[in-house]
């Protein structure tokens, strides 16, 4: 029996960027609390039994704190995806490689002929990622941004205008025992090697750099100093639109995503996890980055320490903007910038 089609629309991604309460009460030894006569009975008192002076004194083995510290690479540190066969699932649309779902990211590649095709991915319960796939039967790498669980992953063959047949889908459980390696691998939107010449501009630029905050402020003043923001390709920019780092380095211009996808790309080359987000400013739909530091955490929306406090780094605006105090100001407000999906 031959089965109907099911024609699903998906609409294209716009492309732009304790206190403790302490209350009043009566000074000790001086009125009726100093003056109750009743102690309380074992089964009245609040309080668990004082540990006795013998179970005290037994040792226990209290481990000292490890200092997080950050291991510059030499040169740069690039990790590489790969399409290792040990657990696949196809049909004869799509080819999916989850063998290194450990590592956050899975690869994915199409099998057929439709020149429009269309990848999501949804972790239960949370945000569904839609990403466009090459009709060349060349693998690419797909982050599973969403952390540790269940996915579902679906292709997609154009039929006309924003309509979508399914041509494949699998249900996988992903168990990430590296937190950070969706945010340090190479994937679609932040696409690099060891060969790349962003990976190489970023170790020369932070061949100096003592520690991560040195090497997140080299690598953030070399993008807004040598990068100009393009207002033409900004105006011109198509859905599908994927950042090519290389090319926005040897041209020295690009648009927001640019920018983030550039910086995002050397910061993770010099093993500093970034996340490339998109989101909201205002109205605008727009990219910038976060960045996970040692002893601080996911630092969100924000890329330089100025000595006293942490300040917001979009690196368009702060570009564009020439770092004026108006813009500066902005951009530092955490609350003008709503994420939607990391990359």
């Amino acid at each position: 029996m031959k089965k109907k089609a099911i024609l699903i629309p998906i609409t294209a991604l716009a492309l732009a960027a304790g206190s403790t309460g302490c209350s009043a009460g009566t000074a000790p030894g001086t009125g009726a609390a100093a003056e109750s006569s009743a102690a309380p009975s074992p089964a009245e008192s609040p309080f668990a039994e004082p540990q006795s002076l013998a179970d005290a004194a037994q040792p226990i083995v209290i481990e000292d704190q490890a200092v997080p510290l950050y291991s510059k690479p030499a040169g740069s540190y690039v990790r590489t995806p790969i399409a290792s066969g040990t657990v696949t699932y196809e049909n004869n649309l799509a080819l999916l490689d989850a063998s290194n779902m450990g590592e956050g990211y899975i690869m994915l590649k199409y099998l057929g002929s439709n020149p429009k095709i269309k990848v999501q991915i949804t972790k239960s319960g949370s945000t569904t990622y839609t990403y466009d796939l090459n009709n060349s039967g060349v693998y690419e790498v797909f982050p599973l941004s969403e952390g540790s669980g269940s996915y579902q992953v679906k292709v997609f063959e154009n039929v006309s205008g924003n309509q979508y047949s399914q041509a494949f889908s699998q249900d996988v459980n992903a168990n990430i025992t590296n937190e950070f390696g969706p945010f340090l691998y190479p994937n679609q939107y932040v696409n690099f090697n060891a060969a790349s010449a962003a990976v190489q501009t970023g170790a020369a630029v932070c061949a100096g750099s003592a520690d991560q905050v040195a090497v997140v402020a080299d690598i953030y003043n070399y993008v807004i100093t040598n990068i100009t923001y393009d207002t033409a390709k900004a105006a011109s920019v198509q859905s599908g639109y994927l950042p090519n780092v290389d090319v926005v380095l040897a041209q020295k211009k690009g648009i927001c995503f640019d920018y983030a996808a550039l910086m995002t790309a050397m910061l993770r080359s010099q093993d500093i996890p970034t996340k490339l987000v998109v989101g909201y400013t205002g109205n605008l739909y727009h990219a910038w980055i976060n960045v996970y530091l040692d002893g601080q955490g996911w630092v969100d929306n924000v890329i330089y320490f100025d000595g006293h406090d942490w300040k917001l780094m979009d690196p368009t605006f702060a570009s564009n903007g020439n770092q004026s105090e108006e813009i500066m100001k902005y951009i530092g407000n955490g609350s003008n910038y709503q994420g939607k999906y990391s990359y």
